[in-house]
C-alpha cells in the first residue's frame, strides 16, 4: 500500500497531513503558506510512494459549496493537471476547524497556542484525513 495525502487548502496557509504507508492513521505533516503547497506535493510524492490526495471540500449546513470553493476548485484543477496520474477527490470538510480547536482544548492545549491558526490547519488536515479514511473501511 502507499500513502495517502489530506490537504485543508487555505487562501495563506494551507494544512497537510499523511497517511501511514498501511493507511490506519493520519499524522500532520505541518502548515505550509498556500503559493509554496503545490511545488511541496509534487516533491513529496517523487520521493514517497503516494496513492491518493483528499482535499477538503469546504461545504455549507445545506450542502451547499462554500464561497471559498472558488480558489479551492483552481488549485484541485491545477493540482490534477500538474500530476495527472495521481487520483485526486475532494471530501466534506464540515466543521473541521471547530473539532480541531475542541481537540487542543481537550488535549490541554494553552489557549496561547490555540490561537495559532497554522497548528489548527494542520490539526484540520488530519481530521480529513482520519475521517476520510474511516468512511473507506
Amino acid at each position: 500500500m502507499a500513502r495517502i495525502l489530506g490537504i485543508d487548502y487555505g487562501r495563506r496557509r494551507t494544512g497537510v497531513a499523511v497517511t501511514d504507508p498501511l493507511q490506519i492513521v493520519a499524522g500532520a505533516i505541518g502548515t505550509l503558506p498556500t503559493h509554496t503547497v503545490l511545488q511541496f506535493i509534487k516533491d513529496y510524492v517523487a520521493k514517497e510512494e503516494v496513492e491518493l490526495i483528499v482535499v477538503g471540500q469546504p461545504t455549507q449546513l445545506n450542502g451547499q459549496p462554500s464561497e471559498s470553493m472558488r480558489y479551492i476548485t483552481p488549485f484541485v484543477n491545477t493540482l490534477r493537471k500538474q500530476l495527472p496520474e495521481m487520483p485526486v477527490v475532494m471530501y466534506d470538510e464540515r466543521f473541521t476547524s471547530t473539532i480541531a480547536h475542541q481537540a487542543m482544548i481537550d488535549g490541554g492545549m494553552k489557549k496561547s497556542d490555540r490561537r495559532d491558526k497554522g497548528r489548527v490547519d494542520s490539526i484540520a488536515a488530519t481530521i480529513i484525513l482520519n475521517d476520510y479514511l474511516s468512511s473507506k473501511r
